[in-house]
């Protein structure tokens, strides 16, 4: 089985000295454990193409320089223009099989699926490269309405045992409630707030402690 790994999306504001940020945040994981960052998901919200690519450019460049994939939140237009590594999709975000046929076959494509068996194997189906389940606990990141279904460990728990695509957990995971999650079979833990709301090595840090040890 192999190990489970971090994958970071960003704040809502990647601007002033979130690239030293995000630099500091890699360095720290690849000083605990050169794996325990794989991805980081470049997450913005009403800004142009234009400012979205000035934004994205120094942060893709670090990515690259740490090894870690660069995956876009939603566009698929961006994630192109980018050449980024790989493009997230929420369920009103297009198919993967249209992403794929516009990014091709290296890109990596995630697919958001909430608590939904059915919707984790339509994107696989249609070639996604992962589905992720949240929000698994509160989170001001993961948006969800009030009626919307919250996973559980056995969602998990099934899909690790029967489907050979990777799953990542969202929705406020933290060190301290991460290792339920862990357990249950997560490929990957996505963690934002966790990480930029205070000291980003110190948590990068208190992660790596709480998921290798």
């Amino acid at each position: 089985m192999t190990q489970t790994q971090l994958y970071l999306i960003s704040p809502l504001d990647v601007g002033g000295d979130f690239p030293q940020r995000l630099e500091r945040a890699l360095a720290a994981g690849a000083r605990r454990h050169g794996d325990l960052v794989t991805a980081f998901q470049f997450r913005v919200k009403d800004v142009d193409s234009h400012e979205a690519a000035t934004l994205a450019e120094p942060l893709q460049a670090i990515c690259a320089a740490h090894d870690v994939a660069f995956i876009v939140n939603d566009s698929v237009s961006l994630a192109k223009r980018l050449k980024a590594d790989g493009v997230h999709l929420g369920q009103d975000d297009g198919s993967p099989r249209d992403a794929r046929e516009e990014l091709g076959r290296e890109a990596q494509i995630g697919v958001t699926c909430h608590a939904s068996r059915h919707m984790a194997m339509e994107a696989g189906e249609a070639g996604a490269d992962y589905v992720a389940f949240g929000a698994f606990y509160p989170s001001t990141t993961k948006e969800k309405g009030p009626d919307a279904e919250v996973p559980d460990l056995e969602l998990l728990q099934w899909w690790s045992q029967i489907f050979e695509i990777p799953c990542v957990a969202i929705g406020g995971i933290t060190p301290d409630n991460c290792k339920p999650l862990i357990e249950a079979g997560a490929d990957f833990l996505a963690v934002s707030g966790a990480v930029w709301a205070g000291d980003e090595v110190a948590a990068i840090e208190a992660f790596a402690k709480a998921m290798r040890g």
